[in-house]
C-alpha cells in the first residue's frame, strides 16, 4: 500500500485524498429562558435601534432592578399605551425577559419598515395579535401590578435600555402551536418561540 501512495505522487491525485484537514467544530448554542445578568449593550444592533440608555440602566444589575427602579407615569401616551397592553396581554405570566422578548418585537416591527411604522399601527395590524378583537384591546386593569410590572417594561423595550434575549426579533408565536414557519428562529423565551 505504500508503494502504491508513493507512486501516484507525480498526479497529486491520491496524495490530495488522503492529507488530513483540520475542521473547525462550531460551538453548539443553547437558548435559556431564565433572567441573567448581563451588561448593557455598548452600541445598538441595525434592527435594534434605540434611543440613548437612560441614567437608571447604567445603575442596574439586572432586569428586575431595572424593572424596579422605572418611574410608572400616571398617564401614558397612546403608544406607550399600545405596546404595555401588548406586552400586558401577551406576556403577563412570563418572566421579565419574556415580557422584554414581546416588547422588543414590537418595537422592531415598528422600527423595521416592513410594518406599520408605529407601536398602536403594529399591534392593531389585522390578525397580528390574538387579544385584539373588533379593533380594539379588552379592559386592563391598570391598578394590578402585572400592569405596572407591563409599563416598566415598555419603557425598558422602547428606550432599549435592556438586551432582548430574542434580540433582532420580528416574529414570535405561542411554543404550544407549530407554524410551520421558514423563518430564523431565534430563541425560545418562556412558552414564546422568536424569529427573524
Amino acid at each position: 500500500m505504500c508503494t502504491a501512495l508513493f507512486s501516484a505522487q507525480g498526479s497529486g491525485a491520491a496524495a490530495e485524498e488522503h492529507v488530513p484537514v483540520a475542521v473547525q467544530q462550531q460551538p453548539t448554542t443553547t437558548f435559556v429562558a431564565e433572567p441573567v445578568v448581563q451588561a448593557l449593550p455598548e452600541a445598538p444592533a441595525a434592527a435594534d435601534e434605540v434611543a440613548p440608555v437612560s441614567e437608571a440602566a447604567v445603575d442596574a444589575a439586572s432586569l428586575g432592578e431595572l424593572v424596579s427602579g422605572q418611574d410608572v407615569p400616571p398617564a401614558l401616551s397612546r403608544e406607550m399605551q399600545c405596546l404595555a397592553g401588548a406586552i400586558y396581554f401577551e406576556a403577563r405570566g412570563e418572566s421579565l425577559p419574556g415580557q422584554l422578548a414581546v416588547g422588543r418585537v414590537i418595537v422592531n416591527r415598528a422600527a423595521s419598515g416592513r410594518f406599520p411604522n408605529s407601536y398602536c399601527g403594529v399591534v392593531y395590524q389585522r390578525s397580528q395579535f390574538s387579544f385584539v378583537r373588533g379593533g380594539s384591546m379588552p379592559q386592563i386593569r391598570t391598578s394590578s401590578a402585572a400592569w405596572r410590572r407591563a409599563v416598566a417594561v415598555a419603557h425598558i423595550a422602547d428606550k432599549g435600555s435592556w438586551d432582548s434575549p430574542a434580540k433582532g426579533a420580528l416574529f414570535f408565536h405561542a411554543a404550544r402551536v407549530s407554524p410551520n414557519w421558514r423563518l430564523t428562529r431565534l430563541a425560545r423565551v418562556d412558552n414564546h418561540v422568536f424569529y427573524r
